[in-house]
């Protein structure tokens, strides 16, 4: 959390929507954020167990009114089965992310053990690029990220944030 300006509380929560899986749902979810102008931070989607629904991980941040409205506006979508929210305190939470960089044999040995520190795997190599792939929190991913600013970075690809509320014993 942190304040802007007129002192109000900016918060980040996580939307788990269930939709009906058919085309132009996406596209009717992502336009009722544009035109209320809420932001998207992240936002991935995929089948469930039931290849008739889907499930969009939307993360979203705003005060506390935003965030409020952002669920209401989901749930009056026809083609939404149900909306759930967390925070990221109550949520396991995963992002991929695929970096392309070019390595000289000075600094090969350095990016193999950044790797192996932050569990990395190179899964693809050439005489001069390296591809590397982390499955990882999206704060790990940022700081795996920021360790490798000082090799030339060629691409990078994330896929944003997956998550799931925790397990509890209730």
């Amino acid at each position: 959390m942190f304040e802007n300006n007129s002192q109000e509380k900016i918060m980040k929560r996580i939307y788990s929507v269930l939709v009906e899986n058919r085309a132009g749902v996406l596209s009717k979810v992502a336009g009722l954020f544009w035109r209320r102008c809420f932001n998207i931070e992240s936002l991935a989607v995929g089948e469930t167990e039931d290849p008739t629904v889907s499930n969009m991980v939307i993360v979203s941040s705003g005060d506390e009114r935003t965030l409020e409205q952002i669920e209401k506006q989901l749930n009056k979508k026809l083609d939404v089965i149900k909306v759930r929210t967390f925070s990221e305190q109550d949520a396991v939470s995963r992002e991929l992310m695929l970096l392309k960089v070019r390595y000289t044999r000075d600094n090969r040995r350095d990016i193999i053990e950044n790797c192996q520190l932050m569990g990395a795997q190179v899964v693809d190599m050439s005489s001069n690029l390296m591809t590397i792939q982390m499955c990882d929190t999206p704060e790990r991913v940022r700081i795996f990220i920021d360790n490798m600013r000082g090799i030339r970075i060629v691409e990078l690809t994330r896929t944003g944030m997956v998550s799931m509320v925790k397990c509890s014993e209730t």
